[in-house]
């Protein structure tokens, strides 16, 4: 027996962009491996170290005992003090040595998630630090490599992949947490409803509904007469939802109807990714 069924979707995502990241790699002269990215304070080569790492640390390898500069203005808590390590530590490794052992760790970690016997609701530790199942971490797995992939892609001026297996991934991972963000963050009263029309390369339209009680929930179904609409393009939403863009800067590409005051509230607590 290999990977349970419900989860070779999630491996199939992974390897779809892991591969595309080695590819998008792989010929870059070492001056392009010091682009600078979205993400906070790292470049090319970091967001690879970064992916490497975790990737590393399911295979059970050891983490690196390194210690971080103090000068780092984007480690600012345990969690990013955790995910700097590994990332640290490679950045004196040539372009050869990040697309070797890039290589290689996807190497490993194909036949690793080939041999898994486990069940979805195998008990595993996350890379984020507790306890979770085997089929969110492999979920999230799946949503962070194609979010990096989307991370260099941007860096290197070389789109694609926005309608990937990863990309169906972010969208539904994404998705679970817009309630929490309209119901609870941005304050959206009880019995109300808030609607995301996304369209682009990933085309849905959700609703966000808010109970009596104050509590979230989303589906489908269209809403007669919604608080607000939020209209956004794929690209977009993505870019919000993982913090690489701001709410100011967004909010002019942001069709909104409804009431505006809310909307707003919306896209300043829209970040939804560590």
């Amino acid at each position: 027996m290999t990977v349970h069924p419900s989860l070779q979707s999630y491996v199939d995502a992974w390897t779809h962009s892991i591969e595309a990241i080695s590819e998008l790699v792989t010929p870059l002269v070492e001056g392009e491996w010091n682009r600078a990215t979205a993400c906070p304070g790292w470049s090319v080569r970091d967001v690879v170290s970064h992916v490497i790492g975790i990737e590393c640390e399911l295979l059970g390898d050891p983490r690196p005992i390194h210690t971080l500069p103090r000068d780092l203005y984007h480690v600012t808590n345990e969690l990013t003090r955790y995910m700097e390590v590994p990332v640290d530590v490679r950045r004196c490794h040539t372009a050869p040595e990040m697309t070797s052992e890039l290589e290689y760790t996807i190497i490993r970690r194909s036949r690793q998630l080939r041999n898994e016997t486990r069940r979805p609701d195998a008990t595993v530790r996350s890379p984020l630090g507790g306890e979770t199942t085997l089929e969110r971490v492999l979920q999230f797995r799946a949503f962070d490599v194609w979010v990096h992939e989307q991370d260099l892609r941007r860096a290197l001026g070389k789109p694609g992949n926005l309608d990937s297996p990863g990309a169906l991934v972010a969208r539904d991972q994404l998705l679970e947490s817009l309630p929490k963000v309209v119901a609870k963050d941005a304050g959206a009263p009880a019995n109300s409803a808030v609607v995301f029309d996304v369209s682009g390369a990933v085309e849905f339209m959700r609703t966000v509904r808010v109970d009596a009680d104050g509590r979230g929930s989303i589906n489908g179904s269209p809403s007669l007469g919604p608080a607000a609409t939020l209209t956004l393009d794929w690209e977009l939403f993505v870019l919000l939802a993982c913090g690489r863009v701001r709410a100011e800067t967004a909010a002019e590409s942001v069709k909104i109807d409804g009431d505006r005051e809310l909307a707003q509230a919306i896209l300043r607590h829209f970040a939804v990714t560590p």
